[in-house]
């Protein structure tokens, strides 16, 4: 057989491994725009955080706009806005600040698990990267890069997989995704290096989990603030 035609047969055999399709290492989740009449309906399992994860908000921020604080029950039914109400919108707003590759913290940020990293942190790629995927095997553990809350633990975040959300402090909290298992509840306290979760795949996707870290609810680069192993 010559080399073509070699290159050719192991690619069908790689494909027939993977159901038919090729593996897609890079199929980031993405944060949701908000819908154009401003406004979310709640569902069962939602949470304050879940909903501000999903369209890249501020808990806070969610909260304020809607008259919440955070220890505010909702309720499957209720409609939430997303966006300013008109008379804060319209009070005189200083300039945003530029994004900062490397954001300050006083937390000691620890790996959430082993493995290579497959993906890396991208806002500005076509289709934005808001964390990074580090590859493994399945049922490996998952931990808290840092200790703190737990604010999610659920499936109900579109392209997460099985989802947890760790709030740090008033500033930070982290995401980890396509887990096999979930092994803490919401309002849980954890430590840093505590077992969380177990490392799984989403769809045909190989075991892999996807982390991040945000800032007041926007997405920020992992890699500095993790540091070498």
């Amino acid at each position: 057989m010559d080399r073509r035609h070699l290159i050719t047969a192991l690619a069908g055999v790689v494909l027939a491994g993977c159901g038919g399709k090729a593996f897609n290492w890079e199929a980031p989740p993405q944060t949701e725009r908000v819908p154009a009449k401003g406004t979310y309906t709640v569902r069962s399992g939602d949470t304050l955080y879940s909903i501000a994860f999903r369209y890249g908000l501020d808990h806070r921020q969610l909260a304020r706009w809607n008259g919440l604080n955070n220890a505010t029950l909702i309720y499957p039914g209720q409609r939430l806005r997303l966006t300013q109400p008109p008379a804060a919108a319209n009070q005189p707003r200083p300039k945003p600040p530029a994004r900062q590759p490397a954001p300050a913290s006083n937390l000691n940020w620890a790996w959430p698990t082993a493995g290579r990293i497959v993906a890396q942190f991208d806002m500005d790629a076509k289709v934005p990267r808001t964390g990074i995927l580090i590859g493994g095997q399945r049922g490996q553990p998952v931990r808290a890069a840092a200790p703190g809350q737990v604010v999610y633990s659920g499936s109900g975040l579109k392209g997460y997989g099985k989802l947890v959300i760790v709030q740090h402090d008033t500033v930070f909290l982290s995401a980890y995704g396509h887990n096999a298992a979930l092994l803490v509840a919401e309002g849980e306290r954890v430590n840093a290096g505590q077992r969380i979760a177990t490392m799984g795949e989403t769809g045909a996707q190989r075991p892999r989990l996807h982390f991040e870290i945000r800032r007041n609810g926007q997405p920020v680069d992992p890699m500095p603030l993790l540091g070498s192993r």
